[in-house]
């Protein structure tokens, strides 16, 4: 019932989004400017998301922002303190957030990295796809196929968005999303968030990834965790873009030759693994991605697989994010890109974690049209 993913603020108490003590809109509406300093910058927590933030921000412990920011989404709350003063003290004090210096960190050798890329291998069966739906939109088709995951004999889905403008066969991106996913369990109304390319002459491709919409299981947590359970996923998530990539090698009507992947924050910095493990994939664009605060088990470590990325890479990112901080985040994931110097680009605006649509399109159909030529008119 929270004001999240909205279209503006809402008088108090409108939503019925109620805690168990009475308060209203902890969830959503406006950002909370909270007194405690985090240690970075000097920057202060802004906690609960806004009314304009994707839903996984609500469960973000470490947005901060500079204290001067005036977004429109920000706000506060007035408290009545209670307690003693060392109860008081607690609750000013600073709060140290965790950072990495990921470019300091050891590398596994290539023999050892030559053992991490088998747990990605899978069996080549046949994929037994099956044509779910067809809807027709404006300017595009969005079509629903099933097919036969790599492991666990369990059903996948995917949908492709096929532009009604050119001439097939269409360039494709594999779309990787942001981590609201993670908690949505239905797909039927999902839409593209890269109309751009659509408009453009190109495909687009969303699988649905173990632990999302329907394949929902019990995991949810889009920061990588030191557990079997994480590598696992990591794994899974892996083959479910490999099987996706075997669908699309079946259709006259996509060049397989020509694919991008196009990774949304959680996907962003799962961009990090993928292009890596994913031959395939020849071109990428990570918008607002980054390195992990967390560390991973080796197996599924980021800092492992950047440096065997070779494929142009285009990141996009905001220099006031706080989910992947440019200085301990985005930088140290361009830097270790392992792509020559000419042909990765960092691109960087004066934002949070959110990108300008316009920016968004015009950098990545630019990156697009270089490495993957021009989209067939």
């Amino acid at each position: 019932m929270s004001n999240l993913a909205g279209d503006g603020p809402r008088p108090v108490g409108i939503s019925r989004s109620m805690n168990r003590f009475g308060i209203y809109d902890l969830a959503g509406n406006v950002r909370e400017w909270c007194y405690t300093n985090s240690s970075r910058h000097e920057h202060r927590f802004i906690l609960g998301g806004g009314w304009s933030d994707p839903l996984y921000v609500f469960v973000s412990a470490g947005v901060t922002q500079p204290p001067f920011d005036r977004s429109e989404t920000n706000g506060f709350r007035c408290i009545q303190y209670s307690g003693s003063e060392h109860h008081r003290a607690n609750l000013e004090k600073a709060i140290e957030t965790q950072l990495r210096d990921a470019l300091r960190e050891p590398q596994v050798s290539d023999v050892t990295y030559a053992h991490f890329l088998k747990q990605y291998d899978y069996d080549k069966t046949p994929l037994n796809e099956k044509a779910e739906s067809m809807k027709e939109e404006e300017g595009w088709i969005r079509e629903k196929v099933t097919f036969n995951a790599a492991y666990g004999n369990e059903r996948m889905m995917a949908y492709l968005f096929l532009p009604k403008r050119g001439n097939p066969p269409f360039q494709v991106g594999i779309c990787f999303p942001g981590s609201n996913v993670l908690q949505e369990r239905s797909s039927e109304s999902l839409q593209t968030p890269l109309e751009f390319l659509l408009k453009d002459g190109r495909a687009v491709m969303w699988p649905i990834y173990k632990s999302t919409f329907e394949r929902g299981d019990s995991y949810a947590a889009y920061t990588p965790l030191d557990t079997i359970l994480y590598k696992e996923h990591v794994i899974m998530w892996a083959k479910d873009l490999g099987r996706s990539i075997d669908y699309l090698e079946t259709r006259k009507d996509i060049d397989s030759g020509k694919i991008a992947y196009l990774g949304i924050s959680w996907g962003g910095a799962l961009g990090a693994i993928m292009p890596a493990v994913e031959p395939r994939i020849k071109a990428s664009v990570i918008a607002i991605g980054g390195l992990f605060p967390y560390p991973a088990l080796p197996e599924v470590e980021q800092i492992h697989y950047l440096p065997r990325i070779k494929t142009p890479v285009l990141m996009l990112g905001g220099r006031h994010d706080d989910f992947f901080p440019y200085e301990t985040s985005q930088l140290p994931f361009f830097e270790l890109l392992g792509t020559p110097k000419e042909n990765k680009k960092l691109v960087s605006s004066e934002l949070g974690h959110n990108l300008s649509q316009t920016g968004l399109a015009r950098e990545t159909l630019a990156w697009l049209d270089r490495y993957l030529g021009p989209a067939a008119k």
